[in-house]
């Protein structure tokens, strides 16, 4: 197979699903469909994910994946940092981002489902990776929206199929068709990121060369992108549906240093067949990021990856203190990620400028996540905590707005019932993982949560506030106690459980909000 090839499906380290996120709930509405935070006070009908990417603060950090053999390994920019999301045994969340290209050795292949990811067509440089997902998912939630009501649940189901044509050395064509079907209780207004007849959830084709020994591409289409901090910009695997973009993605890669530009429209979900998930004009995502990996000797020796960023944001029914109006937000981030020592890292510095309705936008978004390993095996319990500010005020007056917002981030890190967001929030919260056996990861996690600004409201993930809490006077939000179990049955079936129990604060209950308990259990089967 070309090398440029394998250099671009090769991908990274394995992380398993954060403890948190949060999301907006529009009256009725499913009360785990995530929505951008960017849509504030619009109808929660975009996908987002619980998995994150390697540069994400993670429950489990796994083991590097394989370096790809296009070149000597010395001379690639290292997959961990790539920003294509996660590959855990082979699998990732972007399935475009897996490397089968093994089994074109037919000795490798063990059953018929090996035999599916190499197809050869013409030689060994034109062949067919056919990919899908099955997963049965409950969700139950007492108090939906944390008012006293009837609880709800949810039978959540999801049928996804790909496949991935590779064209010779330097052409792609990928595209992935999904299912999302929904029963239970107490439903409400049946979101499309969870219930959807069907969608194209991605078609794109890739173009691919190196350049004077740098590895340099474009793709073009509807497509995942995960290239910046887990809280800001994910595929959101929560939901059923995948939060994604449309329009174009290049990069550059040379050994250690790289860079991505990109300019997206994100995609308004319906609930019928294909012809009803449309591009939405009226949300526009573009910017760069780029990559550097730091020297082996920093901080005494460590493995660590600076990716500063520019991003630009246009939403044209933005939502702030119940006004609507145009919204130009400008992100200004460096982030810092991987390991020195026993210490896995994630921070993330973000200043946001721009403007909302003729008004000045100053904002600061800063994530903090570190896990120490406590011991050397494979197994080692770690411990750890995160620390996170996210500035808010002025959504009620006419001044300064400094309410800052994760623009399509991972919120399931700060609630599983999405309750939460960074904006106006401070966040700290002491976890611990444990993993008893090869195959079973279960981590904890105790979240308390303040309002930064006592004049602007609690906010769930896709933006809008809890109705009446701007008028309260507490800056306690909440206590959120987490537990999370995975069993890995096989590379290809595992088995999830989740726990939280939400305690409301005073700047909720003050405005006749409840407290609430969340249980969800899955199982998840991909070849």
């Amino acid at each position: 197979m070309n090398k440029f090839l394998r250099l671009c499906c090769t991908t990274a380290a394995l992380t398993i699903p954060t403890i948190g996120h949060a999301a907006e709930f529009v009256a009725g509405a499913p009360a785990t469909a995530e929505a951008p935070a960017a849509d504030a006070g619009t109808p929660a009908t975009e996908a987002q994910a619980a998995t994150g990417n390697v540069n994400s603060p993670s429950v489990f950090p796994g083991p590097v994946a394989d370096k790809g053999t296009a070149r000597p390994v010395a001379q690639e920019y290292p997959s961990t940092g790539v920003g294509d999301g996660i590959t855990a045994g082979g699998y990732n969340q972007s399935r475009w981002a897996e490397d089968w290209s093994k089994y074109r050795d037919p000795k490798k292949r063990e059953d018929i489902l090996d035999k599916l990811k190499y197809i050869p067509i013409a030689g060994d440089d034109v062949y067919l990776t056919l990919s899908g997902e099955f997963r049965a998912r409950v969700n139950l939630t007492t108090n939906p929206n944390l008012r006293d009501r009837e609880a709800q649940r949810q039978d959540i189901f999801r049928v996804v199929g790909g496949a991935d044509l590779h064209l010779g050395d330097h052409v792609r064509v990928y595209g992935e068709m999904a299912h999302a079907g929904m029963s239970g209780r107490n439903l409400g207004a049946k979101a499309g990121q969870l219930h959807n007849d069907l969608v194209v959830q991605q078609s794109f084709v890739d173009l691919k060369a190196t350049v004077a020994n740098v590895d340099v591409g474009v793709r073009y289409g509807r497509q995942t992108f995960a290239d910046g901090p887990n809280l800001m910009v994910v595929p959101r695997d929560n939901n059923t549906i995948f939060f994604v973009y449309n329009g174009v993605r290049a990069w550059a890669k040379g050994d250690t240093i790289r860079g991505d530009v990109f300019d997206f429209k994100t995609t308004r979900l319906g609930v019928g067949g294909t012809r009803d998930d449309i591009v939405d004009d009226n949300r526009r995502f573009s910017g760069a990021t780029a990559g550097f990996v730091l020297p082996k000797t920093f901080l005494g020796g460590s493995n660590l990856y600076f990716d500063p960023f520019v991003w630009r944001l246009r939403n044209s029914a933005a939502v702030w203190g119940g006004r609507t109006a145009e919204e130009v937000r400008k992100f200004y981030g460096l982030h810092l990620y991987g390991d020195t020592g026993p210490v896995n890292l994630d921070w993330t510095v973000n200043y946001q400028g721009g403007e909302f309705n003729n008004r000045s936008i100053s904002a600061w978004l800063i994530l903090m996540q570190q896990m120490y390993k406590v011991g050397k095996s494979k197994t080692a319990p770690r411990v750890g905590f995160h620390f996170d500010y996210a500035s808010g005020g002025g959504s009620y007056g006419n001044g300064t707005l400094k309410t800052s917002l994760a623009p399509f981030g991972n919120n399931i890190y700060y609630s599983y019932q999405l309750y939460s967001t960074p904006t106006n929030l401070f966040a700290f919260a002491p976890s611990v993982q444990l993993q008893p056996t090869a195959k079973l990861r279960l981590a904890g996690e105790y979240q308390l949560s303040w309002r930064d600004s006592l004049n602007d409201a609690v906010y769930r993930a896709n933006g809008q506030a809890f109705a009446g809490t701007q008028l309260g006077n507490s800056r306690k939000i909440a206590d959120t106690i987490r537990f999370q179990a995975i069993y890995t049955v096989s590379p290809r079936v595992s088995l999830t459980a989740r726990y939280e129990h939400l305690i409301a604060g005073p700047a909720l209950t003050d405005a006749n909000y409840k407290s609430s308990d969340f249980v969800a259990g899955w199982v998840s089967f991909r070849f």
